[in-house]
């Protein structure tokens, strides 16, 4: 496996360009399931968990090829109804074919889900919301069987709690159902609002883009189509919260600052200075006492569906905190286990307190972390053990980091080019 070296210290400056959304290129790849022909899906991002759902598209039935950030893909024939374990084990939007096979063929098969080990992430939801479309649903062996006699029927769909992934899948599942579901709090984020706009130019229609309800239509048949991936808002806030804590001045091309409001808010509450264009960010600390990096206020947090803070921002967000000029209060709301990197951070300096669902991190200031041995335990902490790497004095080392190759392109090149001192090697 590989490792990371990162000798921290030093200032990030330049610019950055960001790659196309992680979470919403999976939905988009499963959703050209739905219709037979030749799709075109622009900016994907070349990663870890879009190459294992290209290979599950494969394994249905599907042929595909990339040129750069573009894949086309024919679904003209459909030869398999089954997402096997040693796919689905390795990333949890395995399970977003489950409402384009129902909607294109009547049966799924699909294994129960893995992914990151950050809590149980059931997928009730997305069972309950089919059954209201008149799907017969079970558990066997590790797998769930889905199916439906003809076509699906229109129904309410209501979410005690908004999931994406569950939206999505029901989205999928009724655009081609037989009269209209509303989807009752169903969730708002930009990934959600991606995928809308794909399947209304496949012919869906639907109503409530961006809100809590929405409304499908179903229609008859879709076509194949053109769709371009949105840019990806934790990648862009990740690189935000690494200026926040190594200091200098980046500029991220190529994002959207509406889809972080409250990241932009809390990191200006903290000292560090924004400033947002149609298509960029600018995020630089203001040199105090001749120091190219600011002090950092200490704030709190809680994680909340969009347009809330990002759970997937959380982990990173607690790096920047360790080096606070006071306490600060992370509250999780969304995962259960999503505090794995603390004892991580702990071992290079950090001073956090685990208290249930919420963190307390006792700010040690600027220039206290050191670096340390580490080990990545998901996707996002991976990400917060790079920012803390970065803004530490000494060397760290971060194993695993296969973790981290599942959601950000480049990462170690796009480092680099800041003036980072970071490299991959094999362990």
């Amino acid at each position: 496996m590989d490792k990371l070296i990162i000798e921290g210290g030093s200032p990030l400056y330049g610019t950055v360009s960001i790659s196309g959304a992680k979470n919403a290129a999976l939905p988009l790849l499963a959703a050209t399931l739905l219709a037979p022909g030749w799709h075109t899906l622009h900016n994907v991002p070349d990663l870890r968990d879009t190459r294992t759902m290209l290979k599950l598209l494969e394994i249905l039935g599907a042929r595909w090829e990339r040129s750069g950030q573009t894949i086309r893909i024919n679904t003209d024939q459909l030869t398999g109804v089954e997402a096997p374990y040693d796919l689905v084990k390795t990333m949890r939007a395995s399970v977003l074919v489950l409402g384009p096979l129902l909607s294109r063929s009547g049966f799924a098969r699909v294994s129960l889900p893995g992914g990151c080990a950050i809590g149980a992430r059931p997928i009730n939801y997305h069972l309950k919301g089919f059954e209201k479309l008149g799907v017969a649903t079970r558990l066997e062996q590790g797998y769930v069987e889905a199916s439906v006699t003809g076509r699906l029927q229109g129904g309410t769909v209501y979410f005690d709690t908004p999931s994406v992934t569950g939206t999505e899948n029901v989205l999928m599942a009724a655009v081609i159902s037989e009269g209209t579901t509303i989807i009752k709090n169903a969730a708002k984020e930009p990934e959600v609002g991606n995928l809308i706009d794909m399947l209304t130019a496949m012919g869906g229609a639907i109503e409530g883009k961006d809100t809590d309800r929405l409304t499908v239509h179903g229609v008859g048949r879709l076509q194949a189509t053109e769709s371009v991936i949105i840019p990806d808002r934790i990648e862009t806030g990740t690189y935000l919260i690494a200026v926040a804590a190594t200091g200098g001045t980046v500029t991220i091309t190529g994002c959207n600052p509406a889809h972080l409001p409250a990241l932009s808010e809390k990191l200006a509450l903290c000292g560090v200075k924004i400033e947002a264009a149609e298509n960029s960010m600018t995020v630089s600390c203001p040199e105090i006492n001749g120091k190219n990096r600011c002090s950092l206020h200490s704030i709190d947090i809680t994680t909340l569906p969009f347009p809330g803070f990002p759970t997937d921002l959380q982990a990173q967000f607690m790096a920047l905190m360790v080096q606070g000029d006071g306490v600060s209060i992370i509250h999780e709301t969304i995962f259960e286990n999503r505090f794995m990197h603390v004892a991580e951070l702990k071992r290079m300096g950090a001073d956090i307190t685990i208290e249930g669902s919420r963190a307390v991190v006792r700010g040690i200031g600027r220039d206290k972390l050191c670096g340390a041995p580490v080990m990545a335990t998901d996707l996002r902490a991976s990400a917060s053990l790079v920012i803390a790497g970065l803004s530490a004095s000494g060397t760290t080392e971060i194993s695993r980091i296969y973790h981290l190759e599942r959601g950000y392109e480049n990462m170690v090149e796009k480092l680099q080019g800041l003036g980072a001192k970071i490299r991959k090697v094999r362990e």
